[in-house]
């Protein structure tokens, strides 16, 4: 009798089991994906629902990141049990659906990957003949483009008389390490990546600078990842005798233009002096004659 009633109440927990399971939707994702800059993308998406629900139009929605600002990538409608997935007119092309959504499979094709396809995707759907009918994975999956390293320009800033320096714009995922070598030695130098948010596209950039560069040097800037490296040089010459004499004469003008000036203000003040007292001497023989004819 023991034996009995356990077995009766194993039979109803796995019921009771089965009954929870098929009375929930589950989505599937993988927690992350991998491609390299220019490659597709594959972000696999599959969903379970009780056996019960009636599915025969549904919308199929990929977002990049969950929160209130996120971004809805793809989107698509299949109305009446249609075995297509209709997307609006202003669809971005890069973006369609791999699999078979009456299948339950929503995996995303993304093609031709860019570095700010960096982040986290979610996939969800959507039923709009049911009240509340609105699934979406939580976890969602992490989408890593890798990117080898490329240095994006390499400049001069400063001036001989207040210091010269070379900044080294590079970008690359994961972020390049940066070196700076001139005439076979390894240079000290200072990078700097901008705090950006944490999928802001510009977080896979860097700047890097050296300080105190002198005319006449060789510099070598040289990015580095995993996936490779980039390298550029930058020659700082010196300046030209004609420079220096141009610059020289330049000096020298100035300080002749200065010196005239200042004789012209010497003068001009010398004629207002020499004015001033012949106005006094006349003033003073007026008031004489004046008195004189009293």
């Amino acid at each position: 009798m023991d034996v009995l009633r356990l077995t009766i109440a194993l039979l109803m927990m796995g019921f009771s089991a089965l009954s929870a399971y098929v009375d929930t939707w589950s989505i599937q994702v993988s927690p992350e994906v991998r491609t390299i800059e220019g490659y597709p993308a594959v972000l696999p998406c599959s969903f379970t629902h009780p056996t019960h629900t009636l599915h025969s139009s549904m919308n199929v929605v990929w977002r990049l990141g969950h929160t209130r600002t996120s971004t809805v990538l793809f989107r698509c409608s299949s109305l009446n049990g249609s075995q297509q997935c209709e997307t609006g007119p202003d669809q971005d092309q890069r973006y369609r659906l791999e699999g078979n959504h009456r299948e339950h499979d929503l995996t995303l094709r993304i093609s031709s990957t860019a570095l700010q396809d960096n982040g986290r995707y979610y996939c969800g759907v959507e039923l709009p003949d049911q009240p509340h009918g609105s699934y979406e994975n939580k976890m969602g999956t992490r989408l890593r483009v890798e990117a080898p390293p490329r240095i994006l320009s390499l400049s001069i800033a400063g001036s001989v008389d207040t210091g010269l320096k070379a900044l080294c714009h590079v970008q690359g995922s994961p972020l390049p390490d940066v070196q700076w070598t001139g005439l076979d030695e390894v240079l000290d130098s200072e990078s700097e990546a901008a705090p950006l948010p944490q999928e802001a596209p510009d977080r896979h950039r860097t700047t890097s600078q050296l300080l105190d560069i002198q005319p006449g040097g060789q510099y070598t800037c040289t990015a580095s990842n995993p996936l490779g490296n980039d390298q550029a040089t930058v020659y700082i010459l010196h300046p030209s005798p004609e420079m220096s004499k141009n610059h020289s004469s330049r000096d020298d003008a100035l300080t002749v233009l200065l010196l005239l000036g200042i004789a012209l203000a010497v003068k001009f003040l010398l004629f207002m002096g020499g004015l001033g007292g012949l106005f006094i001497k006349w003033h003073v023989g007026s008031k004489s004659l004046s008195q004189s004819s009293k």
